[in-house]
């Protein structure tokens, strides 16, 4: 229980340094989506990816089978599966 929440709250940290000058005035929750809630590009998911592996100090945590679905990228992504994948990543 204690890795869900310190990977939950270091993850919503990063988020909220990263999104800080956005002007956003929306909560972050597990449900906050990256591209519908938050208005992100392509280019801002790999700036995040590469925010949340220095915040970990894990190079190559393997988010491209996050981000990809049979050849092809998801959609969008919610902070909450973010921190599941990164979970899972931390135990292995």
């Amino acid at each position: 229980m204690l890795i869900e929440l310190n990977v939950e709250n270091r993850l919503k940290a990063v988020l909220e340094d990263f999104i800080e000058d956005w002007g956003l005035d929306e909560p972050i929750e597990r449900a906050t989506t990256l591209v519908e809630d938050l208005g992100f590009d392509s280019i801002d998911v790999i700036q995040f990816i590469v925010a949340i592996e220095t915040a970990f100090e894990q190079r190559n945590l393997g988010f491209h089978e996050l981000i990809m679905k049979d050849g092809r990228y998801v959609d969008d992504l919610s902070l909450g599966e973010m921190v599941e994948f990164v979970e899972q990543r931390l135990r292995a």
